[in-house]
């Protein structure tokens, strides 16, 4: 999904190092993540548009560990989202009456507001047409990465099985071996 993968652009080394990167600052992955997401601009982001990607991205963020954590959307969250799609092509104006979500669209025009837009919209379609209670920050805590849980019983805890759930299993594991050593018999 859009958005999800726009959240992710802040990359965290999910083995643990402390290496973290922002992608946003990196052009060729700013290329191929628009080329992949069939958006299209005129020209690379000025720093005062970067700046603007990288205040959406904390937005979603904030949003996001609201809706894990299972708290209402913060009013002036929806009103930034809202200003956000309003900037594209088509307004979008996204509303919450009892805890149900709506968006109302009208056209409009074409850049780098255009893809913020977009991506509001993303998340913001998410919120409308699909279950918010499955967006999941991966329980890896070295990784963060955000993801939309689509199992069946809804039980997915990491981002990937095979990194995230791996490790997290060989951590569980030595450290239950470290406390069964320390014990005394």
């Amino acid at each position: 999904m859009l958005w999800d993968d726009f959240m992710n652009s802040e990359w965290h080394d999910w083995r643990g190092s402390g290496k973290s990167e922002d992608r946003l600052d990196k052009p060729e992955w700013l290329n191929d993540w628009l080329e992949r997401h069939r958006l299209s601009v005129d020209a690379a982001p000025s720093s005062d548009e970067l700046a603007a990607l990288k205040q959406l991205r904390l937005l979603l963020q904030r949003m996001v560990k609201d809706i894990v954590a299972e708290l209402e959307m913060r009013a002036e969250d929806l009103t930034e989202l809202n200003k956000i799609m309003k900037g594209g092509a088509v307004i979008r104006r996204l509303t919450m009456a009892d805890r149900l979500y709506n968006i109302a669209l009208t056209p409009v025009d074409h850049n780098w507001r255009q893809v913020m837009a977009e991506i509001a919209a993303s998340f913001a379609h998410v919120l409308v047409d699909a279950d918010a209670s499955r967006i999941r920050i991966c329980d890896n805590p070295d990784c963060l990465w955000v993801y939309y849980d689509d199992t069946r019983n809804r039980s997915k805890k990491y981002c990937d099985d095979k990194c995230c759930g791996n490790l997290m299993k060989v951590r569980r594991f030595r450290a239950r071996q470290k406390a069964a050593a320390r014990k005394p018999t």
